[in-house]
């Protein structure tokens, strides 16, 4: 069963509009497709108007991928997927994912200690996840994009530790967490968030997962998920969620 619940469209920093993107994935043979842009200008109406001209070929969702620290009103969204995208120091925000470059001058923040610096943007996001409780939780370790440039965390015991305890945390929010294949399609990763290291973690506490291309562009709306599932099998996964009917469902991976 095809779906996918993280996309972008040119309402954001995506690529195509929301209507082909529509169109690929019916072409393609998607039973399900949410648009999930970041905080935009309103589009909804434009989107309502997709999901009743399509009804009866694809089953069309209006999501938002919404920041830690920009709440939106969830009321006016099928679902929401919580992500943090920024660092919070000394009443700054800085970005963890922008660039390589940035990446490095936010480190300087943190006194160029990468567990510090982890430890207060999994603290964010944690607590924003267990008082918020998404309905999807966003690339748990967007923090590590870089890391086969800039190798700061996945090597890092101390880090492994720290993102081990926050994972355990957010895991009791009983929130599903995507499996992100967007660093792979975009070149910055040869595996998907979570790491493997924090899979395996997920699948025995037997949390809940989803199958999500963070898609920028309609060429990736399934980027590596065969490669991606079968990944997730040999971890020992044997569900993920799709959404169908306007539920979340569990179907074999």
């Amino acid at each position: 069963m095809l779906s996918n619940l993280h996309t972008h469209t040119s309402f954001s920093d995506g690529v195509n509009t929301a209507e082909e993107v529509v169109l690929y994935a019916i072409k393609n043979g998607f039973s399900s497709l949410g648009i999930s842009d970041h905080g935009y200008t309103t589009f909804d109406n434009c989107i309502t108007a997709l999901k009743e001209k399509y009804k009866n070929k694809i089953d069309l969702y209006l999501g938002i991928e919404e920041d830690a620290f920009a709440p939106v009103n969830r009321n006016k969204f099928d679902y929401i997927i919580g992500s943090c995208h920024y660092v919070f120091k000394d009443g700054v925000y800085y970005p963890v994912d922008s660039s390589v470059e940035s990446l490095k001058s936010t480190l300087l923040v943190f006194d160029n200690n990468p567990t510090a610096f982890a430890d207060s943007y999994y603290k964010w996001f944690v607590d924003y996840i267990t008082t918020r409780k998404p309905d999807i939780i966003g690339h748990f370790d967007l923090l590590t994009k870089y890391d086969e440039t800039l190798p700061l965390f996945l090597d890092n015991k101390e880090y492994k530790n720290l993102a081990e305890k926050y994972l355990l945390e957010a895991i009791k929010s009983n929130c599903i967490f995507e499996v992100n294949t967007g660093a792979i399609s975009r070149g910055y990763r040869k595996n998907p968030y979570p790491s493997e290291e924090l899979l395996h973690i997920l699948k025995k506490e037997d949390a809940k997962i989803i199958l999500s291309s963070d898609s920028h562009n309609q060429e990736t709306l399934d980027y590596a998920f065969c490669e991606t599932s079968e990944m997730l099998k040999d971890i020992g996964f044997k569900h993920r969620y799709v959404s169908s009917n306007s539920e979340f469902k569990k179907v074999e991976l």
